[in-house]
């Protein structure tokens, strides 16, 4: 009842605002258990895939989803919920990946559609990454349910990281031909037919997606983004370290060179001092004469030119 409300609440909108493209919809059996796994490259592709779909198909989610204490916490469990997710707790990989296969066990039991990324994470890059076959192969092999691959096209455009409103546009969905497995049933406990089953399905995927194929796994390709992010973010703050040290260094021997330029004038300025202060008397000019001798000297003339004027206005009749 819930899931129908959520779908009619937030498929009907979601169709309406982005109109999906869709491909390959009658290979999705009417009734009766059927595995969808499907590529994954955006946090909308459990939301858009179910939007194009008449039955119920129920993903798992992690289980910090459903644990988030507060209003916020229980209004996204409550969505999560009516949209059919699951909860797995991801504390510990074998963990995770035992809870995976029970839950996806339990839906194809019940006789309805189970959805799984086989990648294990989102693609990092809009590549595709190599399938863990740890859970899609042994629910498949353990239930006998057919296989369906699916492809999502372009719904990583939608919203890339970082972009707040998303972009209207038209994502797709290729539906692939159901895979039956059942030749290895009773297998699922043999690590080489769990990695075929899983290589065959990323294999349609590949095809239906028209993905760059990279062989390894999408965390691993993760962790070393991450590690390069860091590297990178380490070395532009050491070469900003080293810039500023650059500059203190500079800024140091500017100040030490006009230190020395200022000390060698100071020093020349004192050793003309010396040499004037050294020549005799009458050799020097007036310029050369200290203050006071030249004070003295202009009162002198000045003394002797006021007599002179004097002795001048006394002699005139």
């Amino acid at each position: 009842m819930l899931y129908g409300t959520m779908k009619v609440a937030i498929g009907g909108p979601l169709k309406l605002a982005f109109r999906p493209w869709v491909e390959g919809l009658s290979n999705i059996p009417a009734e009766g258990p059927a595995i969808l796994a499907s590529n994954h490259l955006s946090f909308s592709d459990s939301f858009f895939l179910p939007a194009v779909l008449d039955r119920k198909v129920t993903f798992i989610a992690k289980a910090e989803y459903f644990t988030t204490p507060g209003v916020k916490g229980r209004l996204t469990a409550a969505f999560f919920k009516g949209m059919g997710q699951l909860p797995v707790d991801r504390s510990g990989a074998r963990g995770a990946g035992e809870a995976a296969i029970r839950s996806g066990i339990e839906v194809l039991e019940r006789g309805e559609l189970f959805g799984i990324y086989p990648e294990g994470t989102r693609s990092p890059d809009g590549r595709l990454y190599r399938g863990k076959p740890g859970g899609l192969a042994r629910v498949a092999l353990a239930t006998g349910a057919p296989v369906i691959p699916v492809a999502m096209i372009d719904t990583e455009k939608i919203q890339p990281p970082g972009q707040v409103v998303p972009k209207l546009m038209r994502p797709g969905i290729r539906i692939g031909r159901p895979l039956d497995f059942s030749r290895y049933q009773g297998m699922e406990h043999d690590r080489f037919v769990l990695r075929a089953v899983t290589d065959e399905v990323m294999y349609e995927i590949m095809k239906l997606s028209g993905q760059e194929y990279v062989d390894m796994y999408a965390t691993a390709m993760k962790r070393q983004l991450t590690e390069a992010a860091k590297a990178e973010k380490e070395a532009e703050k050491a070469a900003r370290a080293a810039l500023a040290r650059a500059e203190k260094e500079a800024e140091k021997e500017r100040a030490e060179k006009l230190k020395a330029a200022m000390d060698q004038a100071e020093s020349e300025r004192a050793q003309k001092t010396r040499a004037q202060n050294e020549r005799p008397e009458e050799e020097r000019s007036e310029e050369e004469r200290p203050e006071a001798e030249r004070t003295e000297h202009d009162r002198s003339g000045r003394d002797r030119s006021g007599r002179a004027r004097s002795e001048q206005r006394r002699s005139e009749p």
